[in-house]
């Protein structure tokens, strides 16, 4: 399915009667679901032309709340390895409803990350956290790792 996303050279394979798509991330191939099709474009996308550094990404992360378990999509980290982006990806055929936003803010009532992401390949939403002020700005477009990880001298 065709994206709004800068195209990707993704690696496909039919194994055990499903297509599959590797994962850079988990460095495995997993199976190629609408979502996953999403997930995997994104990711491209964040390393190749946001400038995003592959190994401060992870997909499906498990977070636990007592004894209920969630998982992220893709989350981004510092290089203290500390939560800063949290992405969630839906299937292009599902619309992001407040439902979605309300599952990310779950999320980062765990782990206070400054940037939420959410997409289905067709639309793509960002907002930064204030958490001092209690609000959020939704920015115009994805940001460059260069303009939301401070370097050492600013």
């Amino acid at each position: 399915m065709e994206l709004n996303l800068p195209p990707s050279e993704l690696r496909l394979r039919d194994a055990d009667g499903r297509r599959q798509v590797y994962d850079i991330l988990r460095r495995h191939f997993v199976t190629l679901t609408p979502e996953e099709w999403v997930r995997q474009h994104f990711v491209h996308f964040l390393i190749g032309h946001k400038g995003y550094p592959k190994g401060l990404l992870a997909n499906e992360v498990e977070l636990r709340v007592g004894e209920k378990r969630l998982r992220c999509d893709t989350l981004l980290y510092d290089k203290a390895l500390q939560p800063q982006m949290i992405l969630e990806y839906k299937a292009p055929t599902i619309a992001i409803t407040q439902r979605v936003f309300n599952q990310i803010a779950a999320y980062n009532l765990i782990l206070h990350v400054d940037y939420l992401i959410v997409s289905n390949g067709l639309q793509h939403y960002c907002c930064r956290m204030d958490y001092p002020r209690q609000t959020y700005t939704f920015l115009q477009d994805i940001p460059n790792y260069c303009d939301i990880i401070p370097t050492p001298n600013s």
